[in-house]
């Protein structure tokens, strides 16, 4: 790849301003400004549809080394909506290979900055929290630069944002089950990874990735066994419609496992409120206590908003769904990880137990998924 010597600045919200070198797409593009703290792992990080709307720092200071490939994607496209990283490779060094990182940023459209001080402005971020911020390059770095701020602050905040539609399918995706068969499951497509609907089909189920215009009809049409709703991004306070579905899921009986934002709507459906963090949980190494058995995992994490439950005890649902408690903490921060109902068949974590990229600490969980939907049928015979 060429080594790119165009200008381009990073402009936040708070008037700074970090100059550097225009990668990937030439243009202006806007978003919430979050760090990701993964030392590996970026092709599988820019295809996360979680990641829509915001334009992600890395803090590994050397990225692109590997190139990309059409096997460790985990959505159709690159998500991000704009790129910071300090030093791309000049060179790709990896056998899988098909392409350099720069050539699917430009593919895709995606305006990213390099050789900027990466560590400095995520200290920035842990102090003020995430803020919105644009990538200028091309002619607009030339703007001027209090035009370029006036666009920025003009962009939408992260809070309040329903961004399901711009990520999820336009029509029902099926991957049969590569297990022994337990039955057909419902995918609320919110934002899924590639990965969990492998790890899905290997405990058994025939993984139908829904709309999430999906209806409780669309879910009975298919004779589901059980409903997940996947990880994506937005303000899960912004996706009441979710909720509701999530309600009649539960009404209806058939159990339920949710990760990330689905472990939010969760939360939400049950009664409990969501918040937005300072800064979010964005990265490979993240520490989560499960209050079950008492083992921390090292989990892959990628969210700005959390659940607002008591840590300790069992809780009545405000919302007439039974006993419910706090499975999973998270010990940078104490932020709830998890939830479980102890009445009906539901539980949920904040983090991505598929782990790509990541440790695989939290694989479990398909396993307890596997075996709550197991029981569930056996307890209706």
């Amino acid at each position: 790849m060429s080594f790119s010597l165009d200008p381009a600045v990073l402009v936040l919200e708070d008037g700074t301003r970090h100059p550097g070198r225009a990668y990937g797409a030439r243009g202006t593009t806007l978003g919430e400004v979050v760090f990701a703290t993964g030392m590996t792992g970026y092709q599988e990080t820019l295809t996360d549809p979680s990641y829509a709307g915001q334009i992600v720092l890395q803090t590994a200071p050397h990225i692109g080394n590997t190139g990309m490939n059409s096997e460790d994607v985990e959505s159709r496209r690159i998500w991000v909506s704009g790129y910071i990283v300090r030093d791309p490779s000049r060179v790709v060094s990896n056998w899988r290979a098909e392409q350099s990182l720069d050539d699917a940023l430009i593919a895709d459209g995606i305006v990213g900055i390099s050789g900027i001080d990466t560590r400095a402005i995520t200290r920035v971020l842990r102090s003020a929290g995430s803020m919105r911020g644009g990538i200028f390059s091309g002619e607009a770095a030339t703007m001027d630069a209090g035009e370029q701020l006036r666009i920025v602050r003009e962009a939408p905040q992260m809070a309040g944002q329903n961004l399901s539609a711009q990520v999820s399918v336009d029509a029902a995706e099926i991957t049969p089950a590569t297990g022994e068969r337990l039955g057909t499951l419902a995918v609320l497509d919110l934002g899924i990874k590639q990965a969990t609907v492998n790890s899905l089909a290997a405990h058994g189920f025939d993984v139908h990735v829904l709309p999430q215009s999906a209806t409780i009809d669309d879910i009975r049409a298919i004779d589901a066994v059980a409903v997940f709703y996947s990880n994506g991004p937005g303000d899960p306070a912004a996706s009441d419609g979710h909720v509701a579905l999530l309600r009649e899921v539960l009404d209806d009986g058939l159990p339920f496992f949710g990760i990330c934002f689905g472990n939010q709507l969760l939360g939400r459906a049950l009664g409990f409120g969501t918040y937005k963090l300072p800064f979010g949980h964005r990265g490979i190494n993240q520490p989560v206590l499960d209050k079950q058995t008492g083992r921390v995992e090292i989990t892959a994490h990628n969210h700005g908003f959390a659940v607002d439950a008591p840590l300790e005890g069992a809780v009545d649902s405000p919302n007439g769904y039974g006993r419910v408690e706090v499975s999973h903490i998270g010990l940078n921060d104490n932020v709830v990880e998890g939830l479980r109902a102890l009445d009906i068949p539901a539980f949920s974590v904040q983090y991505h137990p598929e782990a790509a990229a990541g440790p695989h600490d939290a694989g479990y969980l398909f396993a307890r998924f596997h075996d709550l939907v197991r029981t569930t049928l056996e307890n209706k015979k």
